[in-house]
């Protein structure tokens, strides 16, 4: 039996004001708040000192949040292009050392430089509001049976969490409370699922306590306690013994690390365009040439070479192609997206530049490989005479060179959102008619008949768009939910006829579709999701590559 340790803290508002890294909202609040919040409840009581049941209790919670972070359900909040407006408040601006110079001068004057009411400044806030409840959940897996130690610490936190007044700023009241918990009663408890994912280290994430943060926050206390000893100011340490790891709702897909690459002429003076429908696999093929020599060079073991750079998980000297799913490198050109014309519309130009990722959790050590062994690479032509990587009569055509995820187009293809629109087709993940419905529609039949095989042929072609989406690791919830369009035809300007598009030959049987979805949660609302985003049997190529916002 499954049991879990639940701590649940409850805002008397529902509005959060916590900020993580780059002042940016902070939701759900990090374990490492709720575990501050802990230490400070049992301080209260203990005068500033922590007694040693505290101590354990909190040592072991340190070790378990380590080990495996707490899931977290929480109320859903707004999307940042609907939240509500923030408000202004007056502040002091940090300018009281010029009311102390005039004080000091002899000037109480309660004019200029002596009133403090003349030093403050508005601050615009912006909290996090709470919808459809206001409770947040921290759930610690148990096994079962559970010792006395446990217990013991359990009950230790339990009390301390009933202390607590606050969490996030000094005006975002809240009350805590512990319990142990079955599967079944976790399951019945409110809130949106976030789950965690690999640690991110200095990524962006929320923070999680580790062993060490406990002795590390109170080094930061002594600190601030005798910040003004000595007749100077000698600021706190900053608190550094925590973890960061990802966290990401139940229905979103996980974080993908990238490499971006820019196509440049071999003097490297500008970019080198190719055009998408004609020349997008060629530059597939090229890269992922100059891929296999670089892990050659780099010394990988063959198998890894073959697996992850080429897709092959067959064994070596087998002719039966076996698949190694998305553990890979999908290599994506991305056509440029560029505002033309008197409306300022995006067109969809040629490439000049490729992704390189892992439609897959984690890889981010093949990611930082890539970015470092390819960039200033040259793309060749003729690889078939070179598959040793040999040198021999190859023609230069471009140069790889790294570029930043921030690049405009990038992250055209990066950003969150919840309507994605295909720039290169998406090649569907088997036949969109093995029942012979177009067949059966030239034959002729009456206006009914013809109606039921149009709609069996939609469904199966959506069908078919839905399997590609899991395939593509996305969740169920999404695939369900979604919201999605096609046709031949491209949603928008610079994209051609989806039939014209170059796909590897084991694939030229499938059909292929522009597609635009409209990613829906389990309640229809949308939701904003974070590329890169390909679907379809040719995700590895580029094709079935989207992009956020296209709007034709």
């Amino acid at each position: 039996m499954s049991l879990y340790f639940g701590l649940s803290i409850r805002f008397l508002d529902q509005r959060f004001h916590g900020r993580q890294d780059g002042d940016e909202p902070e939701w759900p609040p990090s374990p490492l708040r709720v575990f501050q919040a802990l230490v400070a409840s049992e301080a209260r009581i203990g005068k500033g000192q922590l007694a040693p049941l505290a101590v354990a209790a909190l040592k072991w919670l340190e070790r378990k949040s380590a080990e495996s972070p707490p899931m977290i359900l929480a109320p859903q909040v707004p999307p940042p292009h609907l939240a509500p407006p923030g408000y202004c408040l007056s502040v002091p601006n940090n300018a009281m050392d010029i009311v102390a110079k005039a004080w000091c001068r002899g000037n109480y004057s309660n004019k200029n430089d002596a009133n403090p009411a003349k030093h403050r400044t508005m601050k615009t806030v912006r909290p996090t509001y709470l919808l459809g409840g206001d409770s947040v959940h921290y759930l610690w897996s148990l096994s079962d049976p559970l010792s006395r130690q446990i217990r013991d610490h359990t009950e230790t936190l339990t009390q301390a969490a009933r202390r607590i007044v606050v969490l996030g700023w000094g005006i975002d009241m809240a009350a805590g409370d512990g319990v142990i918990l079955s599967a079944e009663q976790v399951c019945a408890l409110p809130g949106e699922p976030w789950l965690p994912s690999a640690a991110v280290g200095d990524g962006a994430g929320l923070r999680a306590p580790v062993p060490g943060t406990l002795e590390d926050l109170s080094v930061r206390h002594k600190g601030f306690l005798g910040r003004l000893e000595a007749n100077r100011f000698t600021p706190p340490p900053p608190l550094s013994v925590f973890d960061k790891f990802d966290y990401r709702r139940a229905i979103d897909p996980s974080t993908r690390s990238i490499a971006a690459f820019s196509l440049l002429k071999l003097d490297a003076n500008g970019f080198r365009a190719f055009d998408t429908t004609k020349w997008a696999l060629t530059v597939v093929g090229m890269t992922r040439h100059a891929t296999r020599c670089a892990a050659k060079r780099s010394g990988w073991a063959e198998s890894k070479l073959n697996a992850f750079v080429l897709g092959h998980g067959e064994p070596l000297g087998s002719r039966e192609h076996a698949s190694v799913g998305n553990r890979r490198f999908a290599y994506l050109p991305l056509p440029s997206i560029e505002a033309r014309g008197q409306g300022k519309a995006p067109v969809v130009g040629s490439v000049r530049r490729i992704m390189l990722t892992v439609l897959d959790e984690g890889y981010n050590d093949e990611i930082a490989w890539v970015r470092r062994a390819l960039s200033g690479q040259m793309l060749q032509r003729d690889q078939e005479q070179s598959a040793d990587c040999v040198e021999r009569s190859q023609h230069g055509v471009a140069l790889l060179s790294l570029l930043p995820n921030t690049d405009t187009v990038v992250q055209s293809y990066m950003r969150p959102s919840p309507t994605w629109t295909t720039v290169t087709p998406v090649v569907l993940p088997g036949y969109d008619d093995p029942a012979h419905y177009r067949r059966r529609l030239k034959r002729g039949t009456d206006g009914g008949e013809q109606k039921r095989l149009l709609n069996c042929l939609d469904e199966r072609i959506e069908s078919l768009i839905r399997k590609a989406i899991v395939h593509a690791g996305f969740s169920k919830v999404l695939a369900e939910n979604a919201g999605i369009e096609w046709r031949k035809v491209g949603y928008c300007r610079g994209t051609d006829v989806a039939d014209r598009y170059g796909v590897p030959d084991h694939l030229k049987r499938f059909p292929r579709y522009h597609v635009r979805i409209q990613w829906r949660d389990d309640n229809w609302r949308p939701v904003p999701i974070k590329g890169p985003m390909c679907l379809g049997g040719g995700r590895f190529y580029g094709l079935g590559l989207f992009a956020a916002d296209l709007v034709g």
